[in-house]
């Protein structure tokens, strides 16, 4: 069975939409040339004794850089980032999400594999999302209703072959309970499972068509809105844990190519039972 999207499309005011891409996008080109300058260089983080807590000067300065942007364009519009903010919570219109460094532990070890997110969300969910890929030299971006771009160039599913990968996170504590059992499954319909370290960019790799799927277990806003914007724009499905489609959902995500979604949820929902 091939999953659809059933969310309509809201439309936003596109002079809104325009100036939020292109400011977006700067800010994306700005981490990215800080993140490689900086990864793997001496940075060391606050808390050496949890490495999925870890917060380095560089997220500070990235956050701080971001706020002082978007501040000045978006005067209205208030910005949540994971840094500083324990929730969000807000009743305005729109707002701002950033993680400055996602995949902080990697970034701290030089591992080429860590990303910046921002996005704008409404009641709807992304209306605009970046993810700066500084390793590859790749700015992701996707806007409601105007597609998605690699550095530019279109990239829509479809006509990719349905990858053998999917992509998945630990949570704050460790493997997600029924992580195993959900690997096990995966692995016995001949697909590997990959624990790479950013959010981010396992759900970008859905939208790529690098990966079959993304599942993440528990998330922040800030850790996935810029790639599920991506996702939604190049054709991926974006469901819950129920299989409801859904654009941030609060329990659980699941990003992936619609021929296989179907068949990645029942192996999540089989492993969520058997926590």
């Amino acid at each position: 069975m091939t999953v659809l999207s059933s969310r309509p499309a809201q439309p936003v005011d596109p002079g809104l939409v325009s100036i939020a891409l292109e400011i977006a996008g700067r800010l994306a080109n700005d981490a990215s040339d800080v993140i490689m300058a900086t990864a793997g260089r001496g940075a060391r983080p606050d808390d050496e004794t949890s490495p999925f807590d870890w917060v380095t000067d560089t997220d500070r300065t990235l956050e701080r850089h971001t706020r002082r942007v978007l501040t000045a364009e978006f005067p209205d519009i208030p910005v949540f980032c994971e840094d500083t903010d324990s929730d969000v919570v807000s009743d305005a219109e729109f707002r701002w999400v950033v993680d400055p460094v996602d995949g902080t532990a990697n970034y701290v070890a030089g591992v080429p594999w860590c990303a910046y997110s921002l996005a704008l969300i409404d009641r709807w969910g992304p209306v605009v999302g970046v993810v700066a890929d500084p390793y590859r030299a790749q700015i992701y971006a996707a806007a409601r209703g105007r597609g998605m771009r690699a550095n530019g160039t279109p990239v829509r599913l479809g006509d990719q072959a349905v990858s053998s990968i999917v992509c998945t996170e630990m949570t704050r504590t460790g493997p997600w309970p029924g992580m195993g059992e959900f690997i096990s499954r995966a692995a016995v319909a001949g697909t590997g499972v990959r624990v790479l370290g950013s959010k981010a960019l396992a759900v970008a790799q859905v939208a790529l068509g690098h990966a079959a799927a993304a599942v993440l277990d528990s998330y922040h806003e800030w850790d996935v809105a810029g790639a599920v914007a991506l996702a939604v724009e190049s054709g991926a499905a974006v469901l819950d844990r129920r299989g409801e489609d859904a654009p941030l959902p609060v329990d659980g995500l699941l990003v992936a190519m619609p021929e296989v979604a179907e068949e990645v949820l029942a192996w999540w929902q089989a492993a969520s039972t058997s926590r």
